[in-house]
């Protein structure tokens, strides 16, 4: 990357644009290029490094992004409005571009304090979950939770909280379906998930979704710390959140005999998302977490990387890395059935970005994918899964989901990802439960505006004072730091209690 005192930033030398470092006034000088700015560029916006031919690919960092819709001299703002969506043959050169892991040897692994439950599966935090099977319990779970207010938890000082997932579907569905297999199968990976030390399944009773066939054909073992609870056999709403609180009181005793112990970074399983992305998205924040992931891949662990339409466009970037055949087609497979699924739709998989990305210097889907993919890092890619399917094995790998942030987050939480890593150029302001979420800004100008939200500042990047391998590393020890139970940012702001969002095949990406 250039230096920072040049306005205009050369990702790759076949590249013709540029990004501006910051804001452009229109007739700036330019040195990078000899020429004045020929329009106001925000930052983050793309900026022609030469004439660009009616029809001419568009390159950033050697990929193509589009075509230019007419002649753009240079000098020029480049964007939605001379740039145009096209479909590009890209060969998937399946395995082609493996390399081999340098693995760390176990001993010298990276560490952190983790909380390791009794069948060895090992959590980042001790909450209690309460689940709903169905919508028409949801507001009973959320009025049990209520009740475990921070003064009638103070004699357990190990308990993180008592928390309510309420979710919207259950009933009013076809089953069987692959909507309710998924449903049940979200619901599942929670009631598994390492990070919690108890699970309350609570259900109306007449249902689709009963908690009986929940519990049997996942597989759930039910005793002292999971416990199911039907309304319509206990007395009706008052009667049930009674019950349910009485369950709750039972299982805490036990919920707070635990002590964090130092284990290894391979016990970490981490879920990649990115959101309000912008143009340096793609320079600072998604290759450092990148880097990060690198690290933590070496050092045994896992790294999701999700949201199947921001990859549309880049898949190569994954195939070329796959480690079969096999794996690379599974994802083609899925890119496949998302074209089939947005037929006829204006969302992200067919080439329209939002709003705020396009705000942010993102011109089409191929862009932002071209970004988002970065936060895989360069292993190779193990394996592809379904929306919460379990994972099982390490290393990058990849869980079909939306590029919508929560219903992504809570398909990667219910594969076992036991904490999130989520860039953001924009500023989002999500998080999560039971698993932590630490979010990482693109620059430095959002991340001052939004310090109580954001936990790193990938600007430094762009401002050329930290290098992205050096970023990786910071990001890696702030990891550590959060899965050893210090809160991130949006912990701190009481954020996740409403992002469990399990995916309604029907939502479009």
């Amino acid at each position: 990357m250039e230096t920072p005192s040049l306005p205009l930033i050369r990702l790759h030398a076949n590249d013709n644009v540029l990004i501006a470092r910051d804001g452009l006034g229109l007739g700036q000088w330019l040195p990078e290029l000899g020429v004045k700015s020929r329009a106001q560029v925000p930052a983050g916006h793309k900026i022609a490094a030469r004439e660009i031919a009616a029809g001419e690919a568009v390159k950033k960092y050697d990929t193509v992004i589009g075509a230019a819709s007419r002649d753009i001299a240079s000098g020029e703002h480049v964007h939605t409005h001379n740039v145009t969506l096209t479909e590009v043959d890209r060969d998937p050169a399946f395995c082609q571009e493996v390399r081999p892991v340098e693995y760390v040897p176990e001993a010298e692994q990276a560490t952190f304090q983790g909380i390791v439950r009794p069948d060895g599966r090992v959590g980042t935090r001790n909450f209690i979950g309460i689940l709903s099977s169905v919508n028409c319990s949801a507001t009973v779970i959320k009025h049990i939770a209520d009740h475990f207010t921070a003064e009638r938890l103070a004699d357990y000082p190990n308990v993180d909280g008592v928390v309510a997932f309420a979710q919207t579907s259950g009933c009013g569905m076809s089953s069987p379906s692959y909507h309710f297999d998924l449903l049940r199968r979200t619901l599942a990976g929670y009631a598994r998930h390492p990070n919690f030390a108890g699970v309350l399944i609570v259900g109306l009773g007449c249902e689709r979704n009963q908690v009986a066939g929940l519990v049997e054909s996942q597989g759930l073992e039910l005793g002292a710390q999971v416990r199911t609870l039907v309304m319509q056999e206990s007395g009706g709403t008052r009667e049930a959140i009674a019950a349910g609180i009485a369950a709750i009181e039972a299982m805490l005793p036990e919920a707070d005999r635990i002590e964090r112990q130092s284990v290894s970074a391979s016990h970490l399983s981490i879920g990649l998302q990115c959101g309000g992305s912008d143009g340096f998205s793609g320079i600072s924040a998604n290759p450092a977490l990148g880097a990060a992931m690198d690290i933590l891949v070496r050092h045994g662990g896992t790294a999701i990387l999700s949201e199947t339409p921001e990859i549309h466009g880049v898949e190569f970037m994954l195939t070329r890395r796959a480690v079969s055949p096999e794996v690379g087609q599974k994802l083609l497979d899925r890119l496949a059935w998302w074209k089939e699924y947005t037929h006829g739709h204006s969302g992200q998989f067919n080439g329209v970005v939002g709003p705020g990305n396009q705000a942010g210097g993102l011109v089409n889907i191929v862009e932002k994918s071209l970004g988002s993919a970065m936060k895989g890092g360069t292993t190779p890619l193990q394996e592809v899964y379904e929306y919460a399917e379990p994972i099982k094995a390490s290393g990058l790998v990849f869980m079909d989901s939306p590029g919508y942030d929560p219903v992504s987050a809570t398909g990667q939480i219910a594969s076992g990802a036991n904490l999130i890593c989520f860039t953001t150029g924009r500023g989002s302001m999500f998080g999560s439960k039971p698993a932590p979420t630490i979010k990482l800004a693109s620059n430095t100008a959002m991340f001052e505006r939004l310090r109580d939200d954001m936990d790193i500042n990938c600007g430094q990047v762009i401002d050329g004072t930290v290098s992205i391998e050096a970023m990786g590393e910071q990001i890696f020890a702030h990891i550590l730091r959060v899965a050893s139970g210090e809160r991130s940012c949006s912990e701190r702001l009481g954020l996740g209690d409403h992002e469990f969002v399990p995916w309604h095949v029907g939502i479009v990406s």
